[in-house]
């Protein structure tokens, strides 16, 4: 059966369906109450590769610190890198600072409203740019996330997963699904449906099919064959808390990554513990903590400041910084997590290990 505009009543259908369950249950995001395309931006790249709970708090932070475009572009790029700090993948920080700059020297600080325009800009690949133009502008172009991708193939069945061979789906079949599926009147509204949808209701274990509105449109009615999980690698790492009072300040001793590191360059972490080991008394807390497919489990060792003269570490990188200024200086994750755990960050309190 065909509409009289040569679309099928099930698409139109699945297009009701789908954005009358999303205005009755989409979750309440603060990047969610405007069309502002400075926030919807700021707001998509935190999303990327970081889970909604974790970006909510940042997200918050974040936009206090750097209000509007001009704000942040006109911050030192370690003050961004601060605010981020926690988020991990920091990359997404500085290609965002960057792109923010360029918009104010060659846009006038107007951001760019098309798909195509905003993937100019440093750091905004094609998932970003049709999300901000989508949301912000109307523009009809589809947001195909890892969310978005589980829901297409299993509305769509195994002849969309075997369309780009092995077993996996091309890449321009799915933008010509999504595409099909869009609502060209609501774009914005529809694409946020699907993301929600794969997120809450369509998930990649156990999916949640007996409250998914678009159930009967579903080929899958469940989970569909995926490849093997990724493995994860296990490196067992070690570090050392020190502190010191200096007058009635009390400092940490941090030590600054080099700008030519392939991983985190410029950021601040603990200095690493001497090669040979530590006495186990001096072990202060054990963690574990994931950076892409790795697995790292970290010791940490307190000793007193007077030893820092047997750390190895490159000349000038290690320097004692104010507990009060902690929230100034790029910290690496695990440096965050690690004075987050011992009370050691401002607003905490000293003492008992968390």
């Amino acid at each position: 059966m065909q509409t009289d505009k040569g679309m099928s009543a099930d698409v139109v259908e699945l297009r009701a369906a789908l954005l009358g369950w999303y205005g009755e249950n989409a979750r309440d995001l603060p990047w969610r109450r405007t069309r502002d395309a400075y926030v919807v931006w700021v707001s998509e790249v935190m999303l990327q590769q970081t889970r909604v709970a974790a970006v909510v708090e940042y997200f918050g932070r974040f936009m206090r610190e750097f209000p509007t475009l001009e704000a942040l572009a006109e911050a030192e790029e370690e003050r961004v890198l601060a605010q981020w700090s926690g988020l991990g993948y920091y990359r997404r920080a500085r290609m965002m600072h960057k792109a923010a700059r360029m918009i104010v020297a060659e846009f006038g600080g107007r951001m760019p409203e098309t798909a195509a325009e905003l993937r100019a800009l440093p750091g905004v690949g094609e998932y970003t740019a049709a999300a901000v133009a989508s949301i912000s502008h109307g523009e009809a172009v589809p947001v195909v996330d890892g969310n978005v991708e589980r829901v297409l193939l299993r509305l769509c069945g195994p002849q969309l997963a075997e369309a780009g061979g092995n077993g996996k789906p091309a890449v321009g079949a799915l933008r010509t699904a999504a595409q099909r599926f869009l609502d060209s009147q609501r774009p914005g509204e529809f694409n946020q449906a699907m993301m929600e949808l794969g997120a809450t209701v369509c998930l990649p274990r156990n999916p949640q099919c007996g409250e998914c509105p678009v159930r009967t449109h579903c080929s899958t009615q469940g989970e569909h064959e995926t490849g093997p999980a990724k493995q994860m690698r296990s490196r067992q790492v070690a570090y050392v808390l020190m502190q010191r009072n200096w007058g009635p300040k009390t400092e940490v001793l941090l030590r600054r990554r080099g700008e030519d590191e392939s991983q985190m360059p410029g950021m601040w972490e603990l200095p690493a513990a001497p090669e040979g080991g530590l006495p186990d008394e001096s072990v202060v807390l054990t963690v574990r903590h994931a950076i892409t497919n790795t697995n790292y489990y970290v010791t940490i060792y307190e000793l007193p400041w007077e030893e820092k003269r047997t750390l190895k570490a490159p000349r000038g990188s290690l320097q004692w910084v104010k507990l009060r200024e902690l929230g100034e200086v790029p910290l690496t994750g695990l440096t965050r997590k690690v004075l987050k755990r011992t009370k050691i960050l401002p607003g905490t309190a000293k003492g008992a290990l968390a």
